[in-house]
């Protein structure tokens, strides 16, 4: 790769349950915000990507017919939650070839359309047809890693305490409203130790950024921040027992991406990722590097993670209070790293934020860690 690539501009819908809302109409408004951002035209627009899981076939040709954005390649990513991410990888990839200079990156999904309860997983799955669901695969990571660990459930707890507490400081977050350690552990239980309040909420939404070379953004004259790695990885075949408390396929891609954007985990000033459940986030504190095996719960505990902190992670509340909209969530978390990066995040702007990651996995499906796994890591200007 030899083209140097940036993201610059970005825009997204507060995530939340849109009922009346289409694909198309969640996606256009953030599509017409970040071309105008941007200070591009549709003529500037080289290809365009979208993210999305349930959209149905030719999601992103019907989206941009409508401002009439047509004849360039429109390519729809079904990466299942790193759907959204994996669309900015393969941009990011095209430009860094010096293929095109400018590109779009959508992601959008809208879960009300199946009424509430768990997503649906590929019925040709062996375990999904002995009933596996989502939550009670973190449910049994979770029960593991209290096991083998000094974790308790108020540590769970305050995970989502902290997501809550960043959401509510975040207009397009799902979940404004912050909760107690109490409220968390005494709501409803959804998968033993795991509450409805440790569990990401399902919704819909719809996330905008513009990538674009070296030689298109000192034409637009625009900000923006750096691609410095983008890495995609799939799970590693792997029957029988697994550690569930030690992610092999995010540790690989972090490691893979601090090496090409040659910094470490003590680089970082913000990290959004995939805490689709509370017990993901204390996982993968130590995958990442900020703790050492088992003691993630000390960055929570100590408040190491918020702002003020050593990181700040998930300050836009991350899948638990922002909202986890399958398709959209990787390009939202790109566009919070946008934001922070370029001084606009408002009351939850991070001092002097320099070094961003986002990080985003995707499917459960029998006999892998994960089915994908995108890592980004972005610096300012």
């Amino acid at each position: 790769m030899s083209e140097n690539v940036h993201v610059v501009s970005a825009a997204m819908v507060p995530f939340g349950k849109h009922r009346s809302s289409s694909y198309v109409g969640l996606a256009v408004p953030p599509l017409i915000e970040a071309l105008r951002s941007a200070g591009i035209d549709k003529s500037d627009v080289d290809a365009v990507w979208v993210g999305h899981s349930y959209g149905g076939m030719m999601t992103g040709q019907r989206i941009c017919k409508e401002i009439g954005l047509g004849t360039v390649p429109t390519v729809n990513v079904d990466n299942a939650c790193s759907g959204g991410a994996t669309a900015v990888h393969e941009a990011w990839e095209t430009i860094s070839r010096g293929d095109i200079d400018v590109a779009v990156v959508i992601g959008v999904e809208k879960l009300t359309q199946f009424g509430g309860g768990t997503l649906p997983l590929s019925p040709e799955d062996r375990e999904v047809k002995q009933g596996i669901v989502m939550p009670a695969v973190y449910a049994m990571r979770a029960t593991r890693y209290l096991y083998e660990t000094e974790a308790t459930p108020e540590d769970l707890a305050l995970v989502s305490v902290k997501a809550r507490k960043h959401g509510a400081l975040n207009p397009f977050a799902q979940y404004r409203k912050e909760v107690t350690v109490e409220e968390v552990l005494n709501a409803r239980p959804v998968a033993d130790p795991l509450t409805l309040l440790m569990c990401c909420p399902t919704g819909d939404g719809a996330a905008v950024v513009v990538l674009a070379s070296d030689r298109a953004r000192a034409r637009l004259g625009a900000r923006g921040m750096r691609v410095a790695a983008s890495v995609l990885h799939s799970g590693q075949v792997a029957e029988g027992f697994r550690d569930m408390t030690a992610p092999e396929i995010s540790a690989h891609s972090a490691r893979d991406a601090y090496e090409i954007a040659g910094i470490g985990p003590e680089d970082l000033d913000m990290i959004e990722l995939h805490d689709a459940f509370s017990i993901a986030e204390l996982v993968y504190y130590e995958t990442f590097g900020l703790a050492e095996r088992g003691r993630g719960i000390d960055l929570i505990r100590d408040g190491r993670t918020t702002f003020g902190g050593d990181v700040v992670v998930n300050p836009s509340g991350g899948l638990l209070a922002k909202g986890h909209p399958v398709g959209a969530s990787g390009v939202a978390q790109i566009v919070e790293a946008f934001w922070q990066l370029t001084g606009v995040a408002g009351g939850r702007q991070i001092d002097d934020a320099r070094w961003a990651m986002t990080h985003v996995t995707g499917g459960g499906t029998a006999g892998l860690d994960h089915g994908a796994c995108t890592i980004h890591l972005f610096e300012a200007a």
